[in-house]
C-alpha cells in the first residue's frame, strides 16, 4: 500500500488539473499519454484522411523515389496537402494546454510527419533516436516536445513506441545493459497522444501484425529552433486565426535588414 505521508519535504509539485499532471510526468519521466477528446467519428475521419493524404503524397512524390531515400514510410508536412483535419491535430486544446504548461514562453510547430510502421518489416524509426537528433545536451526545462497522435491503437504486437524513461536528463546514450533493463513500451489507444520530451531516447517497435500501424508525429519547439520545413509559404492559402498562426510559426522568421528589425521593435514599444 502506498503511503501519502512524508517528512523533510520542503518543496512539492502542485498539479491542479490533467494538463499540469501530464506536464509533471513529461518533466520527470520524459513521456506521458493524454486523450485528445476527439469523438469516435472524428478519430475515424482522421484515419480516413491519413490514408487519402498518403495516397496523394505518394502520387505526388513517387513511391519509387521515396523508397530510394528511405522515406517510404514517412509523409512530410501533411498539413500542407490540403486536408484541414491535420490542423486540428496541431491545435487540439488538450494538447496545447499541456504544451503551455511545459514549455516556458512561446512555442511553434517545428514539424508534422505522418509515420507508418509497416507490418513484419524494419523501418527508419525503429532505431533509437531523439527527435532532436545528433544533439547531446540537456535542458533544465523542455525546449521541444513531441506529440505522437495515434491513428491506430499502439500495442506491443504492432510495434508500440519504446522509451528510455528519464533519458532526456542525461547527455550520453545509455549503455546496452541500461537499455535491456529499463526500456519501456508505451501502449495507447487510437485518438490519444503520446507526448515525449523530444530529448528522450525512443524508437518504434517491430510490427508483428499484418496491418500497418499509423501515427502523426508533431514536434513543438521554442521559436529559436528552425522548422524542419518552412511552413509560411506552404500554408498561406489556409484560413487560420492569430493563435493558429503563432503555433505554425507564421511571422517569426528572421528579419532581412536592420531597418526591418527596428521597425518591428518600434511596433512593440
Amino acid at each position: 500500500m502506498l503511503r501519502n505521508k512524508d517528512y523533510g519535504v520542503l518543496l512539492q509539485e502542485n498539479t491542479e488539473n490533467a494538463a499540469e499532471y501530464a506536464s509533471e510526468e513529461l518533466r520527470t519521466l520524459g513521456y506521458t499519454i493524454i486523450d485528445s477528446g476527439f469523438t469516435a467519428d472524428q478519430v475515424s475521419d482522421i484515419s480516413v484522411a491519413f490514408d487519402a493524404t498518403w495516397l496523394q503524397y505518394t502520387q505526388k512524390f513517387s513511391a519509387t523515389f521515396l523508397q530510394s531515400l528511405d522515406e517510404q514510410n514517412i509523409m512530410r508536412a501533411p498539413l500542407t496537402l490540403g486536408n484541414l483535419i491535420f490542423l486540428d491535430l496541431i491545435t487540439n486544446k488538450k494538447l496545447t494546454n499541456v504544451l503551455k504548461s511545459s514549455i516556458i514562453g512561446k512555442f511553434i510547430l517545428n514539424q508534422q510527419n505522418g509515420v507508418i510502421n509497416p507490418p513484419d518489416n524494419e523501418y527508419s524509426q525503429s532505431a533509437w533516436h531523439r527527435d532532436l537528433p545528433y544533439q547531446h545536451f540537456i535542458a533544465s526545462n523542455p525546449i521541444a516536445i513531441s506529440a505522437l497522435y495515434c491513428v491506430d491503437d499502439f500495442t506491443k504486437k504492432n510495434g508500440a513506441t519504446h522509451v528510455l524513461p528519464a533519458s532526456h536528463k542525461v547527455i550520453k546514450f545509455p549503455s546496452k545493459k541500461f537499455l535491456e533493463n529499463h526500456a519501456t513500451q508505451i501502449e495507447a489507444k487510437a485518438g490519444q497522444y503520446i507526448l515525449l520530451d523530444s530529448m528522450i531516447f525512443h524508437c518504434g517497435g517491430f510490427n508483428q501484425t499484418k496491418k500497418p500501424r499509423r501515427a502523426v508525429n508533431h514536434v513543438f519547439t521554442i521559436p529559436h529552433i528552425r522548422q524542419q520545413i518552412n511552413l509560411q509559404e506552404l500554408v498561406k492559402e489556409i484560413n487560420v486565426d492569430p493563435d493558429q498562426k503563432e503555433i505554425l510559426g507564421i511571422g517569426i522568421d528572421s528579419v532581412s535588414s536592420i531597418e526591418q528589425y527596428l521597425s518591428l521593435k518600434a511596433r512593440r514599444v
